[in-house]
């Protein structure tokens, strides 16, 4: 019959396409039937769309404005733009405590830890809390200042306005990216393409990383959009592509089947050991090989064979041990999976980690009765799942812990910080706004004289910084970087005996101090007494004059950091003369100082290129 042909060349086509498909399809998907296809072809009812800026700001790791105001805070994120559209340096914006690389060339700053992800950049981060939960479908940053901070969004599926508490907490990330910069310091909007995700949201969080920026960041609002029913994705349907019907695959693969089923006749596989050429290398050079892989890759190697398990979980491989990139998912039970591996943990970083219940105290207190021995370094910065009696636990399990970072522990009460005074052997302690309180830090100080590095930014609950630096200078001789950012009450007699007493400060952060004027002389001291000075923070003192400075290009020449940031009565020959004497200066701030203005900065900048002269400006 005249169709017979016809209908087997039909035949075979069909044939040959549904078997082509097969392979390239993922497994399990099936054609749709022909009713499935004029379904999806319908137009489906749109959903409910929402957009709205963040109601409250839950949780931030740091900021730049004080605890007591909202100039420059992160709180004020929450609400409509105050801002945007206008560029420039506004005290209505949210901005962070730092930006740039500067920060990481100081004594202070402590060794990154080994074996971090190569994929986490955040360096800090703001939890924002909307209305309504929606499945999002564009969020909108509104960057008014030095914009490219923003390097991952994240959504969580818990409700904080819920009343009841939630079976599973997850944290979905729907963007990242690596750190950038924007060669314009103009306000932008930024609005990455979101990850779609299975649950509705109402709980946002940005994370930062602002290293790249040649100033600080400013961020003005966020702005949510969503649908409140969850979209329904088009049914797939693959399309044949002509070049599918070559069909001489079948044979390449068996033909390098053949091949190779041959090469591994022919090989002595008589001769091979269980472990191959790893049976073959020395052991250490196998820890080598190892201690390059991230922790999740470590752990995932361990599934693979005897060998390679015994080797990924030898506790030398877990001397520093950094959990802060896997925050979202570090609890109790990754705590105790750890366990056995941590016997010999000497720098421990659960940074970010254990909130909202993931970690309890038990747990915590299970994990240093392993390693608190062996532990010299604790990194617990905005764990807020931390007590007075994980603290307790710090002080009896840790006897020869050195450094210890508490910042943005808001949620610890006072009485807590008494069981620090028990770790004798501190040298570094992080108290950035914690709500210490001046007996526990008398305590600390005294009982705890080889401390070197002191942070006490925004610590609002101390009385008597006078007092504090009067014992500093006292007892803490080995002292050399001190923060006393935005100390509410530190006057020229609390300096005069710090700069007595601790005489190998290299470090000196007096940043929004206002108790603190140059006519008492206390500057003129600091730069006379202290002549390792490389970082010193002036900021937001307007008293600060020409004498300051020319007793500073006189005696510090090791300077490498000066903040004078909205001063009035510094001149541009003052700055003349310090940056000539200063040859090591590489940061000076002189922001809204009245008397330098930009074609002064231009200046300066010609003369002397290797010094980074920040000048903000509004418009």
């Amino acid at each position: 019959m005249s169709w017979f042909p016809m209908l087997t060349f039909l035949s075979m086509f069909y044939y040959i396409c549904v078997r082509r498909r097969a392979r390239l399809a993922n497994r399990g998907e099936m054609l749709n039937s022909r009713r499935a296809i004029e379904s999806n072809s319908r137009a489906l009812p749109m959903s409910t769309k929402a957009v709205q800026y963040a109601k409250e700001v839950l949780d931030f790791s740091s900021h730049y404005g004080s605890e007591n105001s909202m100039s420059y805070t992160i709180w004020n994120l929450a609400g409509s733009p105050n801002v945007y559209p206008s560029s420039g340096d506004f005290t209505q914006t949210a901005v962070f405590r730092t930006y740039g690389n500067w920060w990481r060339h100081c004594s202070s700053t402590p060794a990154p830890f080994k074996r971090t992800s190569a994929n986490f950049f955040s360096q800090d981060y703001v939890e924002l809390v909307f209305e309504e939960p929606v499945y999002p479908t564009a969020v909108h940053i509104l960057e008014t200042y030095h914009p490219g901070s923003v390097v991952k969004i994240l959504a969580c599926s818990a409700n904080p306005y819920s009343q009841s508490a939630p079976a599973e907490i997850r944290w979905e990330t729907i963007w990242s990216g690596e750190p950038t910069r924007v060669n314009c310091p103009q306000s932008r909007q930024f609005s990455p393409c979101l990850k779609e995700i299975s649950f509705p949201t109402n709980l946002l969080r940005l994370e930062t990383n602002s290293s790249l920026l040649d100033y600080y960041t400013e961020l003005d609002a966020v702005e949510l959009h969503g649908v409140k029913e969850r979209p329904v994705p088009p049914l797939k349907t693959a399309a044949i592509d002509m070049s599918d019907l070559d069909d001489d695959y079948d044979d390449k693969d068996n033909s390098e089947l053949d091949s190779l089923t041959d090469q591994l006749s022919n090989c002595g596989i008589r001769e091979w050991t269980n472990n191959g050429y790893f049976d073959k290398l020395p052991y250490e050079l196998i820890q080598f090989i190892i201690s390059h892989l991230a922790l999740p890759d470590l752990c995932r190697l361990a599934q693979t064979c005897k060998l390679m398990y015994q080797h990924c979980c030898d506790p030398l491989q877990y001397t520093h041990l950094s959990l802060q990139p896997y925050w979202t998912n570090v609890n109790d039970s990754s705590l105790d999976y750890l366990l056995p591996r941590c016997s010999l943990v000497q720098w421990l970083n659960l940074s970010w980690t254990g909130n909202r219940g993931f970690i309890s105290t038990s747990g915590f207190s299970r994990l240093l009765k392993v390693c608190g021995s062996e532990l010299v370094r604790l990194e617990l910065a905005c764990g807020h799942f931390l007590n007075e009696a994980c603290l307790e636990v710090i002080a009896e399990m840790c006897p020869n812990l050195q450094e210890l970072n508490l910042s943005s522990c808001d949620k610890l009460p006072p009485q807590a910080f008494s069981h620090i005074c028990k770790l004798s052997g501190l040298k570094r302690l992080v108290l950035y706004r914690t709500k210490i309180e001046q007996t526990a830090l008398l305590s600390i100080l005294n009982f705890c004289p080889e401390i070197q590095h002191l942070s006490l930014g925004s610590c609002v609950l101390i009385e008597d910084y006078d007092l504090i630096a009067s014992v500093l200078g006292a007892k803490c001789k080995k002292l050399r970087s001190l923060d006393l950012w935005r100390s509410k009450n530190i006057t020229e007699r609390g300096i005069a005996e710090l700069a007595s007493g601790c005489v190998l400060l290299e470090e000196l952060d007096l940043g929004w101090c206002p108790t603190l004027q140059s006519s008492t002389g206390c500057f003129v001291n600091v730069a006379s007494k202290l002549p390792n000075l490389r970082k010193l923070f002036l900021t937001a003192n307007r008293s600060i004059c020409d004498s300051d400075i020319e007793e500073l290009a006189r005696n510090c020449q090791h300077l490498q950091q000066l903040d004078i940031l909205g001063t009035r009565m510094v001149s541009p020959t003052a700055l003349h003369k310090l940056l000539e004497c200063c040859k090591e200066l590489v940061l000076l701030d002189v922001s809204f100082c009245s008397q330098i203005d930009s074609r002064v900065v231009q200046e300066l900048t010609t003369r002397f290129p290797s010094v980074s002269i920040k000048k903000s400006f509004t418009q």
